[in-house]
């Protein structure tokens, strides 16, 4: 039967973990960002695994309804009329081209601040059904995933759990490498000793897999955030409106088309959108040719938009038709072919061209980054993420459970000791200065934290006791 120290370090391992006293400072600081971490990260997984899986067999805005297909379409203008009849006073804002030819077509109508998914058949011009744009199962994983239904206080405590999660990656990784017992017992999880040290070993060598997985969930995901990712790190990467040669540029960023979701290619949500209303911009339309949604159809086609594309209407007399597909949409499973074109509504002519080879190589990696951090890019990589989401809950819980078999009883955490006279170490200065500078978020949240010990949580020994 394996012994338990006072410590809670198996015996065995009493006598290695003494000598580092950095082990055992490690291991605190592992502990206490676990406790904020680990409710978001079963969260994250959990949430994320239902939108891989959502997205995957049904889609999100009746993009999967199923029609029959006919030998020929109706005109998109006959759809869209179609789909404005359904909504009385509203506004066409936007269509989705079908997938498939068995597929449905879909129109967004918004009618004041309320926005409308209309389907169509592309066949008969009739209309299917009508919902809230952004109401179905996918959208409510996505808000809880995103910002916990909270907005701007949501989007932070999510930031501070992904910061603090690269705290909990380096303080594992520092304790799960072998010192004493060689690669074996790190790469092979020893089940038969049971009880704890069974536990331990399961959660180390599954955290040590899966570390790698997961540093790469968590910078994609904090590459979206309001903080890190909007203010430190988009702000130098996208797209710069520059190579638009002579192009009329509007107030607007990329960002406008959002709608209240993430929509836009991460690259191009910082740059101004082009303005119609010139004669500059590479001629694609004969002269004289109409302008209209059907055009703008073939011309979107004639160019290489097959299958599911989008097309953004024109708001504004400055606004202009925008054809985009992007994997992050789940217009296309390759990121690769990434592309977006704004064409002026009064010429015809377009005024940029956007693709993946343009993006910075910020830009290329968000675009392939996303797309597999959503699940985005076919089966396997809705396999490959429930994998890695099940692994980060099994992370959890086998962390709950082996508090739970160390800890003592009572009201207390039980957190692992700080070792007594702990040596000044400049390489953890070093490391602590340069996670607040690379993720501000946490940070801040260590120096809260380290405030409140030292002027709170010390100096009342009830507190100090139950947090201990």
């Amino acid at each position: 039967m394996v012994s338990i120290d006072s410590t809670g370090v198996p015996a065995q391992d009493t006598a290695s973990v003494s000598t580092s006293k950095f082990y055992l400072a490690a291991w605190r600081w592992h502990f206490y960002a676990g406790l904020y971490v680990i409710p978001f990260f079963m969260m994250l997984a959990v949430t994320g695994m239902a939108m891989a899986w959502i997205a995957y067999i049904d889609g999100r805005d009746g993009e999967r309804i199923a029609v029959v297909q006919q030998e020929l379409a109706q005109p998109v203008s006959a759809q869209a009329d179609a789909a404005l009849a359904a909504i009385p006073g509203g506004t066409l804002r936007q269509y989705v081209a079908p997938r498939a030819a068995d597929l449905a077509a879909i129109f967004r109508v918004d009618l004041g601040d309320t926005a409308t998914m209309v389907v169509v058949d592309p066949y008969t011009a009739t209309v299917l059904a009508e919902f809230p744009r952004r109401s179905g199962w996918y959208d409510f994983f996505d808000n809880l995933h995103s910002e916990l239904m909270l907005g701007v206080t949501g989007d932070r405590m999510i930031e501070i759990a992904a910061s603090l999660g690269m705290v909990l990656i380096a303080t594992g990784l520092y304790m799960w490498w072998p010192r004493d017992h060689g690669w074996r017992s790190a790469l092979i999880p020893s089940v038969a000793r049971g009880g704890r040290a069974m536990w331990r070993s399961l959660h180390g060598v599954v955290g040590g897999w899966l570390s790698l997985f997961l540093v790469f969930f968590l910078i994609s995901g904090l590459s979206w955030s309001g903080v890190w990712g909007e203010k430190m790190v988009q702000a130098w990467s996208q797209f710069p409106a520059e190579k638009w040669d002579n192009v009329p540029l509007s107030d607007e960023t990329h960002a406008s088309m959002n709608h209240g979701a993430r929509e836009v290619p991460w690259a191009l949500e910082q740059t101004p959108m082009p303005a119609s209303g010139s004669q500059v911009g590479t001629r694609v339309m004969a002269a004289g040719a109409p302008i209209s949604i059907d055009s703008m159809d073939a011309l979107a086609r004639r160019i290489g938009f097959a299958g599911r594309y989008q097309m953004n209407v024109p708001a504004g007399d400055a606004g202009v038709y925008t054809f985009s597909r992007d994997s992050m949409s789940t217009d296309s499973p390759d990121p690769m072919s990434d592309r977006t074109v704004h064409v002026d509504r009064y010429t015809g002519n377009i005024l940029a061209d956007v693709r993946f080879e343009d993006y910075s190589w910020a830009g290329k990696a968000m675009a392939v980054g996303v797309a597999l951090h959503m699940g985005t890019m076919g089966l396997w990589s809705v396999l490959a993420n429930t994998a890695v989401c099940l692994s980060v809950l099994f992370l959890c819980a086998s962390g709950v459970v082996m508090w739970w078999k160390r800890r003592a009883g009572g009201l207390r955490l039980f957190a692992p000791p700080m070792p007594r006279n702990m040596p000044l170490w400049p390489g953890a200065t070093l490391v602590a200065l340069a996670v607040s500078m690379a993720f501000p978020m946490a940070g801040l949240t260590l120096l809260t934290v380290m405030a409140l010990d030292l002027l709170v949580i010390s100096r009342i020994p009830g507190l100090k006791r139950v947090l201990s």
